[in-house]
């Protein structure tokens, strides 16, 4: 009994620990890479692409095939082991092994194994892109809760110097220094706040349930984020030159490389198509042998054995095979032009993914830099109202003005705070995808 009541304890215990589990950025991303389908179903590429490989190599070996049959025969027919025509009932078999090799077919199964690694290449190619992808959702819906959680905490906090002020307006108001109109103000501005947190919290839910149905978790209520109190992450790529991190982005992203994989792959598909007008020579082996039931000995008179017919029998086959092609409707011709229009277009999307990533990176460039600006500008503006609506509490707090100009006040000072968090978040995100370009981690926000 006790130690039913010791592993009932220790269950509740692992539940209990698993419901507060609070998922740093690191984790989520790492348990996205593990449990996300688009990866899993590009893995799966991955596996179906090495099979293609090995395939390809085992194209160079020869073939082994056996046949074996058995027959009754009525009538007239042909005597498998004489080769002559019988018109009685006999039972008669026939058995052998053959083999072929492919000795020249224009190199086809030479450059079909280079077109299987290139596309094994391509596939993994493409599970990084998908993995990169999904990391860099889970980074920026990791922000979006941060900045939802601390916009939350900024009301949170706006509300309760509301509140504050509330108790010292009803004393003033009940002193006669304040009309009876300032504490209505006030109190309209705290039910406004109230509104305003119901929808931060709503906001921080959704942020919450968004990560979680990307990480594909089933609990969605309990998931939360780490508490840590994330600051600035090191703005060191931005000491680096535009050029530079586009240089370095050619070589790290991934649509570079699928598209270069692609264009190689379209290469091999014309260097496929025109093995088709070379001549295919190919080398076979092969062993028969039969056996008749109404084979007689001439010696004995008697039926003829029926081991000593499989040796009498059989025989055997070795021969080369040489197919040239002459005329085939033009097939070949049109599938090589197929395969050099198709070389084409992707080498021009070659270009243009080259293009594009040089376009998007000094876009994230000049993001991040206008981002830090604005930020920047944000604090100033927040440190600047901050200043303005003290001034303006303490002249409200000895009656010199009235409820709505301190109303006005602490609204542009709110709006001020609120716009700190946005770009601060917004200032990060775009330092992440700057420093993703450049080929290092999105995981780290310390």
């Amino acid at each position: 009994m006790k130690k039913q009541i010791i592993i009932i304890f220790l269950f509740l215990g692992v539940i209990a620990q698993a419901q507060n589990k609070k998922w740093t950025l690191l984790e989520c991303v790492n348990y996205a890479l593990e449990n996300n389908i688009s990866i899993k179903q590009s893995d799966l590429d991955v596996d179906l692409a090495d099979i293609d490989k090995k395939q390809a190599s085992s194209n160079f070996l020869p073939n082994l095939n056996s046949n074996v049959s058995y027959n009754i025969n009525t009538g007239a027919n042909i005597n498998p082991a004489t080769n002559q025509f019988e018109n009685n009932t006999f039972k008669s078999a026939s058995g052998g092994l053959n083999s072929s090799i492919n000795i020249f077919s224009g190199l086809s199964n030479w450059k079909t194994l280079q077109r299987a690694k290139i596309n094994k290449i391509a596939s993994e190619y493409r599970l990084e892109k998908m993995k990169d992808d999904i990391s860099l959702i889970v980074a920026n819906s990791f922000l979006q809760i941060l900045a939802n959680r601390e916009q939350l905490k900024v009301l949170q906090s706006q509300n309760k110097l509301t509140k504050e002020n509330l108790e010292n307006t009803q004393e003033l108001v009940n002193a006669g220094v304040l009309p009876q109109g300032d504490l209505l103000e006030i109190r309209a501005t705290d039910a406004t706040q109230a509104q305003q947190i119901i929808a931060a919290e709503n906001a921080l839910f959704l942020s919450k349930l968004g990560l979680a149905q990307t990480l594909q978790l089933k609990d969605y209520e309990s998931f939360d984020i780490a508490d840590d109190d994330y600051g600035l992450v090191p703005a060191d790529i931005l000491d680096k030159d535009a050029s530079e991190i586009v240089a370095k982005a050619k070589e790290e992203v991934n649509d570079i490389k699928i598209a270069q994989t692609s264009f190689e792959l379209a290469q091999k598909d014309l260097e496929l198509a025109r093995t088709s007008y070379y001549p295919t020579l190919s080398g076979f082996l092969g062993y028969n042998t039969r056996w008749a039931s109404t084979q007689i000995d001439p010696l004995t008179g008697g039926d003829i054995p029926f081991v000593d017919q499989l040796y009498i029998f059989d025989g055997t086959s070795v021969g080369l095979q040489l197919n040239v092609p002459i005329f085939n409707r033009f097939n070949v011709r049109n599938n090589v032009k197929r395969s050099k229009v198709n070389v084409e277009r992707l080498k021009y999307q070659l270009e243009q993914t080259e293009i594009d990533l040089e376009s998007t990176v000094y876009q994230a460039y000049n993001d991040a830099k206008n981002s830090k600006k604005a930020y920047e500008a944000a604090l100033q503006t927040e440190e600047a109202r901050r200043l303005a609506f003290e001034y303006a509490k303490e002249r409200y707090d000895v009656g010199l003005s009235n409820a709505f100009d301190f109303n006005q006040s602490r609204a542009t000072y709110e709006n001020s705070q609120s716009d700190v968090v946005r770009t601060k978040y917004d200032y990060i995100f775009r330092l992440k995808i700057l420093e993703f370009y450049f080929g290092l981690p999105i995981t780290d926000l310390n």
